[in-house]
């Protein structure tokens, strides 16, 4: 007689072995114990998982049952005095020891809500397996202005992969910019999320060292507050911008922090300036040499530095790799304004070929000998500047397109974070700083120096009265 499901009414066929799965009646009394047995584990893991805020809630509670409001007034008041004394005897251990590790435990707790959705639509996360593998955040540091999120990468992935996605992890994140760097371990990388902006304010001018530090010049600040050092030892110097980006806060910040030097003698600046003068000529006494209209007396400058690179080349010779300045044998740093005049612009061909294989050796050669040059340009092409690769140092100031920024910087710098086409005209001064070998651009912003601070700094720290571009000791004239 075949079998008939009575809820659906049809017939089920008769198999020559029938198994019913055994039903365990289990009583509601055990259901309920182990039921709340797996409560309790629960209930311990979090509490230890979450040591952080359970034991102070912990102690609160003990302390609020044993003493009532008075002991938590008590406890609120002394925590408060400590933390307002240890403030003010010693602020920077302060927020070293206290502030920050609360803070970044805090902000842990805010990225790891938005963590999972991040990685997802910023497509960090990998699909392996028939699985969704995610970035895993290992810790966060915070600092004034931006916060370290250490981050272990899935197997495959690199840096860059994070920094090209870093303007939609801002997005997500709510800062204001996102920086990938490579981590301290293996397979490891750095997000620096960058909150708050210490640079939307003019930089005054930095205080003059009585002897200039060639490996550390103080040039302006850098976004998180601290003051921006530059090596000018074995480096070449370029300064890129657009119209009005500020390239000439770059250069006077630089001689500002040479001034001491200049005013002892272990500094000589050599000065040219196609414009006529225009930007370099309230500094005149603090050059040794100058140039502005005639284009012949800049090769002859250029060709002049070249042959004593050449020079001292051959004296040092198996003796040192780095030329260490004196009196006798001073820094030389050629300072040229609008070096496009120069090497593009200049109609006389037979005199841009004698500049350009000047400036080829000074470039190539200088950097060990003490021979430097800090150029300024507004057009990064290579047709307009053949030597651009011979410049270690790279200050890249606001810029016209985004095409731009890894034409002076290097390439992948602009997805590193270096947003030279977004630097508002309403913040001169601003850019990047790329090193040769460093992959992540440092972003600066530049003191300004007004005219009449130019020139106290001349009438001060000035050796030299300049008479139609050459230089004769005595002061400003």
């Amino acid at each position: 007689m075949p079998l008939v499901n009575v809820i659906r009414g049809e017939q089920v066929p008769v198999s020559a072995l029938n198994v019913r799965t055994p039903v365990l009646r289990v009583p509601l009394w055990a259901a309920l114990g182990w039921q709340l047995v797996k409560a309790l584990a629960w209930l311990v893991k979090t509490y230890v998982r979450l040591w952080y805020l359970t034991l102070p809630a912990t102690f609160l509670t003990w302390l609020y049952l044993r003493y009532g409001w008075q002991g938590l007034a008590i406890l609120v008041g002394s925590t408060a005095a400590i933390g307002g004394g240890w403030w003010f005897a010693h602020q920077t251990s302060c927020l070293r020891f206290g502030w920050w590790p609360i803070l970044a435990r805090y902000r842990r707790f805010v990225y790891r809500r938005r963590w999972q959705a991040a990685m997802v639509t910023a497509k960090l996360a990998v699909s392996y397996d028939r699985h969704i593998v995610i970035p895993v955040l290992k810790r966060v540091r915070c600092q004034a202005g931006a916060d370290r999120v250490l981050v272990r990468m899935v197997t495959g992935q690199i840096p860059d992969d994070f920094a090209k996605a870093s303007e939609r992890l801002a997005h997500t994140f709510g800062v204001r910019q996102v920086k990938a760097i490579p981590g301290p371990a293996f397979g490891t990388v750095v997000l620096v999320l960058l909150r708050g902006d210490a640079l939307h304010r003019t930089i005054a001018p930095l205080p003059v060292a009585a002897v200039p530090d060639f490996t550390a010049l103080p040039m302006g600040l850098c976004e998180d507050g601290t003051v921006y050092m530059l090596r000018l030892f074995g480096t070449q110097v370029l300064i890129v911008g657009a119209t009005g980006s500020g390239k000439g806060s770059v250069i006077w910040s630089f001689i500002r922090a040479l001034a001491a030097g200049v005013s002892t003698g272990l500094v000589e600046l050599w000065g040219i300036d196609p414009k006529g003068g225009m930007e370099l000529g309230m500094g005149r006494p603090l050059f040794t040499r100058f140039a502005t209209h005639n284009f012949a007396q800049m090769a002859e400058l250029l060709e002049e530095a070249a042959q004593l690179a050449q020079a001292r080349a051959a004296r040092l010779a198996g003796e040192t790799r780095q030329h260490q300045p004196t009196q006798a044998e001073p820094l030389i740093v050629l300072v040229i304004d609008e070096l496009a005049n120069l090497t593009h612009y200049l109609t006389e061909r037979q005199l841009k070929d004698r500049i350009k294989a000047a400036l080829g050796i000074v470039l190539s050669q200088g950097r060990a000998v003490g021979v430097h040059v800090i150029a300024a340009i507004q057009d990064p092409r290579k047709e307009v500047l053949p030597a651009r690769g011979l410049f270690p140092t790279r200050i890249a100031l606001r810029l016209s397109e985004a095409a731009e920024v890894d034409l002076v910087a290097g390439d992948g710098m602009r997805d590193r974070g270096a947003l030279c086409d977004r630097i508002p005209q309403s913040q001169p001064g601003v850019g990047y700083v790329a090193l040769e070998g460093d992959p992540t651009p440092m972003r600066v912003r530049f003191s300004y120096l007004t005219d009449k601070q130019i020139k106290q700094m001349a009438r001060t720290y000035g050796r030299f009265r300049v008479i139609e571009g050459e230089a004769t000791e005595g002061g400003a004239a």
